[in-house]
């Protein structure tokens, strides 16, 4: 599935739409929804009837490396986006992230995305101002599209058992019994 066929697919949704929204309207500057937020959506799709599970959070990412107190900002937004539309938010600068995961500094959103551990997660999407959504996807979407759940090599490279262990305590197999999943 191309690009415009997976931005039709979540305009499609009005809880997406909601959520897009909110973060264009109250969120940081640039930012888009991403991880389970999609991934979930698309792959629920794929099944009759659709799994039923809760929604977990929504993933806001942004890129701000001149933050002066990014954790505050990002707790700010948290807590602005919850008086918009009741969710469990969270919202990471990027510019941030790569400390947590003891990597050099990353050059923009793309290039911290393609540091998450699955490909099919590494996907966002925000509202433009033509009324469709840009979209991130350092890995392409067709693993996302494709129903297929592969590690990504960063996540390779600096420990393999973070794969196994989402893969197992987020119980992706009950929930997609289907889901292709390429180990290393």
């Amino acid at each position: 599935m191309s690009a415009a066929a997976l931005i039709s697919f979540i305009l499609t949704d009005p809880d997406a739409v909601r959520a897009l929204e909110a973060v264009r309207d109250h969120g940081p500057a640039h930012a888009y929804i991403a991880a389970g937020f999609i991934r979930n959506r698309v792959w629920d799709s794929l099944y009759d009837p659709q799994p039923v599970a809760a929604e977990s959070d929504v993933d806001v990412v942004y890129f701000d490396a001149g933050a002066a107190d990014p954790i505050a900002d990002e707790q700010a937004y948290e807590a602005a986006l919850a008086n918009i539309l009741l969710a469990p938010w969270q919202v990471r600068n990027q510019a941030r992230m790569h400390d947590r995961a003891g990597d050099p500094p990353y050059s923009g959103l793309s290039d911290a995305l393609s540091r998450w551990p699955e490909t099919a997660t590494a996907v966002a999407v925000r509202l433009n101002g033509q009324g469709g959504l840009d979209v991130v996807a350092p890995f392409g979407l067709d693993d996302l599209m494709e129903h297929v759940l592969r590690p990504s090599q960063a996540i390779l490279a600096c420990d393999p058992g973070v794969f196994e262990s989402r893969f197992v305590d987020k119980g992706w197999r009950d929930r997609w019994p289907r889901l292709r999943v390429i180990r290393p």
